[in-house]
């Protein structure tokens, strides 16, 4: 199991065709890759969430491009992809009392997967990872 601390940018975009090429080529312009992405679509308006490995502060770039955006923390965690591999870290992350507040994954080469989990204690989820990797 491989643990990591991610950055998450929230970002509003309106719901019309197109929005989702300009935000997204604002991170190619930074060469930035996308590790995770995810969505909510209400009537006209969308939450994008985009997790990103690498280092700096791309508040700032999405600002300038005209973008409203809300960094924060994310954790990955890469397990392998098999029935209740989800249902292990969720439980554990529950019986820790780390409050889920939000979810997504993908899964990846070599029967392995990743789950994004956006917590309200990153540390404190952090050790339960850990121990559970060490276990």
């Amino acid at each position: 199991m491989k643990v990591e601390v991610l950055k998450q940018y929230s970002v509003f975009l309106p719901n019309e065709p197109g929005a989702l090429g300009r935000l997204s080529g604002e991170f190619a312009k930074a060469g930035v890759s996308l590790i995770g992405i995810s969505s909510e679509v209400r009537d006209d308006s969308a939450m994008v969430r985009i997790a990103v490995g690498a280092e700096g502060d791309f508040s700032s770039v999405l600002g300038q491009a005209g973008f409203a955006s809300i960094e924060s923390k994310l954790v990955s965690v890469e397990v392998p992809d098999r029935p209740g591999a989800l249902a292990m870290i969720s439980d554990a992350l529950a019986l820790g009392k780390v409050n889920i507040t939000n979810v997504y994954g993908t899964a990846l080469h070599g029967g392995t997967c990743r789950i994004l989990f956006a917590v309200e204690n990153t540390a404190k989820a952090l050790k339960i990872l850990e121990r559970m990797k060490a276990g």
